[in-house]
């Protein structure tokens, strides 16, 4: 048996037959396989952050809690759309995004876990070929990815059409298949990721203990999955995202394009509510403000935020409670982590962290050698 053939049954090997919620069975187009790579059942606990306004109740559902290197929210989207380009036996993943993609990151370990080659097409506002190797750019190197710098080129016009052009050039030069992934992962088949993890949130008892759910939005897969389940079920939470992108709209059309898939008659405006204004200086740029919530609330409650999505959505959210809380259905909120964490890697925070202020308290903290009368180590077994 060749190594090829070897390499096709292992891979068909991960398939799972996918058995959809009951309550989305009627959608169109359901995937059928699944491989698991996401840690599920991911942990929902109290969140007491200090700015939280009076009356209301914080919970946080610890999606950055998904797996190791594959954390975060993207990886329940590359359950399903790795599943499809097994099925269809590609051996080759095209997927793009920014320098420090959390989505590309996923997709680059998850692709050779599964012995796929992975190509990422990593958009940038320099032209550079040095991109260095920090936050999420060090695992893709790591996993030998193969890494093509781009303009900033808009994913639909522009980004999609050079990657099918290349995936020709692939095909013709060395026979590869290639299965392109848009940009976030965010297509249909991706939405099954989250429509299965709103199952997994009625299993928590999140109907029941819940008024409202807020999620960030970048491309808006992630909230298409939570604001359809929650439709499906007819569940009476009102389902919140706040967007960190530029566009606000693009969300609401990602969303209402999973809806036209799935053959539901129904609005995105109807069945979610984006928030905006919360950009601060644009995509991927942070304020002194963000970094400043990024480290007070990882002192006080132990919870990494991540400088591209959630320190945005979490302050985004806190403002809304306070200044506009009719928004809410009630005051019992849930909020869902979708991880990031490795973007913290990427130096933004340093100069903070190498402040007067915390280069004070981390004086205080960490002892020197000469600091200790007994150098030598002792191991109490």
């Amino acid at each position: 048996m060749s190594r090829n053939i070897v390499r096709s049954v292992r891979r068909l090997s991960e398939l799972q037959r996918y058995k959809p919620p009951k309550w989305a069975a009627s959608l169109k187009d359901i995937p059928q396989h699944f491989v698991r790579l996401a840690q599920r059942n991911t942990p929902i606990h109290p969140w007491d952050l200090s700015q939280l306004p009076k009356g209301f109740s914080l919970f946080i559902k610890r999606d950055d809690l998904t797996g190791n290197t594959l954390s975060g929210n993207k990886v329940r989207k590359l359950d399903f759309l790795l599943a499809d380009a097994l099925y269809k036996n590609c051996d080759t993943i095209f997927t793009c995004g920014g320098l420090q993609s959390n989505h590309c990151r996923a997709t680059a370990v998850a692709s050779r876990q599964l012995g796929l080659s992975c190509f990422l097409f990593l958009r940038s506002p320099k032209q550079t070929t040095d991109i260095g190797c920090t936050g999420n750019l060090l695992l893709c190197k790591i996993v030998g990815s193969k890494m093509i710098v781009i303009p900033q080129l808009p994913y639909k016009h522009g980004l999609k059409q050079m990657m099918e052009k290349m995936a020709k050039e692939e095909l013709n030069q060395k026979g590869s298949s290639v299965y392109q992934i848009e940009v976030g992962g965010s297509s249909y088949t991706g939405m099954f990721g989250y429509l299965t993890a709103f199952q997994e949130l009625i299993e928590q008892n999140v109907l029941e203990n819940f008024d409202d759910i807020v999620v960030t939005a970048g491309t808006g897969g992630t909230a298409a999955g939570i604001a359809i389940g929650n439709y499906l079920t007819g569940s009476k939470l009102k389902c919140h995202a706040v967007s960190v992108a530029d566009n606000t709209a693009y969300a609401y059309s990602k969303i209402n394009e999973d809806l036209q898939a799935g053959g539901l008659d129904v609005q995105a405006e109807e069945i979610i509510d984006i928030i905006d204004g919360y950009q601060g200086r644009g995509y991927g740029l942070s304020t002194q403000h963000e970094l400043e919530s990024i480290l007070e609330i990882s002192r006080t409650t132990g919870v990494m935020m991540d400088p591209v999505y959630n320190i945005k959505a979490v302050r985004g959210m806190l403002t809304e409670m306070k200044c506009n809380p009719t928004r809410f259905r009630g005051q019992r909120i849930l909020y869902i982590h979708t991880g990031g964490v490795f973007d913290l890697y990427d130096g933004r925070i340093d100069t903070l962290l190498a402040s007067s202020s915390s280069a004070a308290e981390n004086a205080q903290q960490v002892a020197s050698w000469g600091d200790i009368d007994d150098p030598m180590p002792f191991f109490d077994y």
